[in-house]
Order: structure tokens, then C-alpha cells, then sequence
């Protein structure tokens, strides 16, 4: 496609936070200021490109950011986004400030809803894949992936000092919403005794058969690694089943939860956070429109 004459470019980050979010925006308004553009920071998503929380970004709002958890642009998600009407008074917001361009930050509904936008309104958009859930087709790792791995295999690791201790079985659920990939990063990077993701059901009679198997040759702790969303259930249900098959057990529950989500990015994530926040710049540059 013909590149437009893109002068204001707008960034924003949706849905879930992650890890990286504050490295791809410092790295896409820097590269902005390289091109000689304006940047604008959408606060909030798009829900703040509908109540038009937009304001121009310097220097100073992108310093120390780059070590930073969460994302200082906010994130929320808009039911209002979803219609038409929402979408319309999101383009005129857009309009009134000069954007030209966007640079989107986010999970699926994110990237979905920046495609949309474009088909409406035309407006040039490119979207980079930000979530710790790793569920993004076309993208092998996503912004904040690595550092929700790390920090779950941090935890596990403290909590398998305690179940240890104690001789004790424990179920940690970690996120994922229904993609299996931080239960089968953290659960291979941790040792576990079984891993239960939500693309493949393993019957309760399998796992109570290899911790009898564990048991037998003496492990003194196990650790289950449950995905959020999987098909045998919540770490606490998939508890309940495997106590009636081995009462003599001592379980426990974690549930890891939003602690996955926080916390300064690892190195691997600042870098490809970095990289694709200039990518997007260059490619709405170049004409990369829809990406």
C-alpha cells in the first residue's frame, strides 16, 4: 500500500496489562520522535479514545519507564467501543487532536478491535501482540509472556520449599485464560508432577495413578501445575476430586492469580518489547497498514 503522510501517531495499550507494555511504548515514541512525528498517548485504551483522554507525549514521559511493570498509558476494556456509536465518537476524538495513526498494544480483543477501526474508519493501525497468556496466532512469543513465566516459576519454587517441608501435595493454578502456555512453561521450568493445560483433558484416574506412582518411589511433595480455564477444572475442583481418591493426602491450593501480570519485565521481554514498538512505527511509515 502507498504510504500515507502519517504526522501524528497515536498509542495506546488494552485489555489485560503485561510486563513489556511500558518498553514498546517508550520504543515506538522514540522512534516517532526519529521520523519527526508526534505522538500522542491514548490513556486508557479505547475507552479513553472515546472520553478523549489524549495528550501529547514528550521526552519526559518516557523516561524510566522501560523497567517498568503495567503500562502508565493505563488499561481498561470498553463495552462502548463495541458499537458503532462508540467507534464513531472514538474517530472524531481521534480526529480533533490530527492522529493520523495508531500503535496498539494488546491482547486478541485488542488487535481485533484496531482491525476493525481501520475497516470503518481507514484509519493506518498496527498491533503489537501484549499479553502474558501467549494466545495470539501468527506470533511465537507475546510482550509480557516471559516475565508471567518467570515470576510464576518463582513462586513455585518457594511454594515447593514448603510442600517439601511438610511432605505435602500442592494444586498452583497460574493464568493462561484457555491457552495452556504459562502452565506448560512454568511446569516443565519447575518440576512438576503434572501438568493439566485447557488443549487436553487428563482424566482424574491418571493423575491419582501417577501421584500413587510418585508416592511409591518415595517423592516426598508434589506440585500440579492447573491452567485457568482447563477442561478438568479449577485447582480447587481438581483438589476436591483427587482428595476422595487419596484421602491420606495432605493438599494444598495456590492460586497465583494477577501476581503473574506484575513485576519489573524480564530482559528477554524490554528487548522484544523494544523491537516491535520501533517495528510499528516503521512499518505504518512504510505503508503497513492493518498489521
Amino acid at each position: 500500500m502507498e504510504p500515507k503522510n502519517i504526522k501524528k501517531i497515536g498509542v495506546l495499550t488494552s485489555g489485560g496489562d503485561a510486563p513489556g507494555m511500558n518498553a514498546a511504548i517508550r520504543a515506538a515514541v522514540r522512534a516517532g520522535f526519529y521520523y519527526g512525528l508526534e505522538m500522542y498517548g491514548i490513556y486508557r485504551g479505547y475507552e479513553g479514545m472515546i472520553q478523549n483522554d489524549i495528550k501529547k507525549l514528550d521526552s519526559k514521559n518516557i523516561t524510566h519507564v522501560l523497567e517498568r511493570g503495567g503500562t502508565f498509558l493505563k488499561s481498561a476494556r470498553s463495552e462502548e467501543f463495541r458499537t458503532a456509536e462508540g467507534r464513531k465518537k472514538a474517530y472524531n476524538n481521534l480526529k480533533s487532536h490530527g492522529i493520523d495513526a495508531l500503535v496498539v498494544i494488546g491482547g486478541d480483543g485488542s488487535l481485533t478491535g484496531a482491525h476493525l477501526f481501520y475497516q470503518e474508519y481507514g484509519i493506518p493501525a498496527i498491533g503489537l501482540p501484549g499479553t502474558i497468556d501467549n494466545d495470539l496466532s501468527g506470533t511465537d512469543l507475546t510482550i509480557g509472556f516471559d516475565t508471567a513465566c518467570n515470576t510464576a516459576i518463582e513462586a513455585i519454587d518457594k511454594i515447593r520449599d514448603t510442600a517439601t517441608s511438610h511432605d505435602r501435595l500442592f494444586f498452583v493454578e497460574v493464568m493462561g485464560r484457555d491457552a495452556g502456555f504459562i502452565a506448560i512453561y512454568a511446569g516443565v521450568g519447575s518440576a512438576a508432577a503434572a501438568i493439566l493445560i485447557p488443549e487436553s483433558k487428563m482424566p482424574i484416574e491418571q493423575l491419582v495413578d501417577k501421584l500413587k506412582t510418585r508416592t511409591k518411589a518415595k517423592k516426598s511433595s508434589n506440585i500440579v501445575i492447573v491452567a485457568e480455564g482447563g477442561k478438568s477444572g479449577s485447582a480447587q475442583e481438581i483438589a476436591d476430586k483427587v482428595k476422595k481418591y487419596l484421602p491420606y493426602y495432605d493438599i494444598k491450593v495456590t492460586i497465583l492469580g494477577h501476581l503473574q501480570r506484575g513485576g519489573a519485565p524480564t530482559s528477554f521481554d524490554r528487548l522484544l518489547a523494544s523491537k516491535l514498538g520501533v517495528a510499528a512505527v516503521e512499518g505504518l511509515m512504510q505503508g503497513k497498514y492493518d498489521v
